[in-house]
C-alpha cells in the first residue's frame, strides 16, 4: 500500500475554551492518519491554550504555536509558513470535520491530479433555548448543506465560471471546505490571506491561489460541519467604510483574473458581497473567528 502524503491541517484559535476540544478530537479522528496539525493560539485570553497543551502532549501529530495576537489572516499565514505537508487544509477552532474529511479530499486530489478539491459543507445551527418552565420538548438543532457543484473533474475555465456565478459565496470564499496543494502556496509569494482586511482575507486567498491553479475537483460529500454560533466574531458588526474598501480591492482582483482568464462578462462590484448563500465569508479583524 503506498504511503500517505502528509497533510498539514491549519486550525486558528481565538478564545474558543467552549468548543476547541470538540474541534481538535475531529481532526483526531480522521480515518486519514498522516496527519500534521498545527494548533496556532492567537493570544486567547481564556483556558484555550491549556487545552491545546493537553492535546499536544497526548498526539504527536499536533504542533502547538502560541503568538501574540494579530488577527485570523497573520494567524492562518503563520500557519502556512510553519506547515511541511505536501496539502494543506483549514478548520476553525468553533467547527468539527467529518471522519473521513480528509481520506476523501487526499483521494480526489491524487485520483483525478487536482490542485485544489472544494466540498459540500453543513451548516449547523444550534436550537434557540426555552425558558426553564416552558415544557414544550427542545427544538432540534437545525442542519443545512451546501454547495454548488456536481461531483468531478474540471478545467480552471470551468472552475472560474462555476465562480462568476457566485463571487462571493461561502462555498467558492472560505478556505475550510477545500485541500490546497502546498507546493503552488511556497512557489507563489502572493498566494497568502490579506491582512489589511477586515473579511473576505480568505477570498483573497482563494482568488489568489486559483491563478496558478490548473485542475480542479468538486466533492459533493459534505466534509465540514459549520456552526451558526451567534456571538462568535462572524457575527461582529464592521466598519461600513472597511467593506467599502475591502469590496472595491477585491472586484479590482476578481476583475483582472476573469480579463486574463477571457471569461470577465462586466460583472458589477455590487456583485462581489458577503452572501447568505448559506455560511460564513470571513472573520472579524482580530480574531480568529
Amino acid at each position: 500500500m503506498p504511503e500517505q502524503p502528509l497533510v498539514s491541517i491549519i486550525v486558528p484559535i481565538y478564545n474558543a475554551q467552549d468548543h476547541i476540544a470538540r474541534c481538535v478530537e475531529s481532526i483526531r479522528r480522521q480515518t486519514y492518519r498522516n496527519l500534521e496539525i498545527l494548533l496556532l493560539n492567537d493570544g486567547s485570553q481564556d483556558v484555550s491554550l491549556e487545552v491545546c497543551k493537553m492535546y499536544a502532549n497526548v498526539d504527536p501529530r499536533i504542533v502547538l504555536i502560541d503568538k501574540a495576537n494579530s488577527g485570523v489572516a497573520a494567524t492562518r499565514n503563520m500557519g502556512l509558513r510553519e506547515a511541511g505537508g505536501k496539502y494543506l487544509q483549514f478548520v476553525d477552532a468553533d467547527d468539527t470535520i467529518q471522519p473521513y474529511a480528509t481520506e476523501l479530499l487526499v483521494q480526489r486530489a491524487e485520483e483525478s491530479g487536482a490542485d485544489l478539491v472544494i466540498a459540500h459543507y453543513n451548516r449547523i445551527t444550534p436550537p434557540r433555548p426555552r425558558a426553564e418552565d416552558d415544557p414544550r420538548p427542545e427544538r432540534p438543532t437545525k442542519v443545512q448543506t451546501y454547495g454548488f457543484l456536481m461531483e468531478g473533474p474540471m478545467t480552471k475555465e470551468e472552475f472560474a465560471a462555476g465562480l462568476m456565478q457566485e463571487p462571493a459565496s461561502f462555498y467558492y470564499g472560505v478556505m475550510w471546505n477545500k485541500l490546497y496543494r502546498a507546493d503552488i502556496v511556497r512557489a507563489h509569494d502572493d498566494i497568502i490571506c490579506a491582512e489589511d482586511m477586515d473579511w473576505s482575507e480568505d477570498l483573497y486567498f482563494n482568488l489568489s491561489y486559483i491563478r496558478y491553479a490548473e485542475k480542479f475537483y468538486a466533492l459533493s460529500t459534505p466534509i465540514y460541519n459549520y456552526f451558526n454560533t451567534p456571538g462568535s466574531a462572524v457575527h461582529t458588526a464592521l466598519n461600513p467604510v472597511n467593506i467599502v474598501a475591502t469590496r472595491a480591492t477585491l472586484f479590482a482582483y476578481y476583475k483582472e483574473l476573469y480579463e486574463h482568464l477571457g471569461l470577465y462578462e462586466g460583472v458589477q462590484a455590487a456583485d462581489l458581497q458577503v452572501s447568505g448563500g448559506g455560511g460564513r465569508g470571513v472573520s472579524a479583524a482580530n480574531s480568529t473567528r
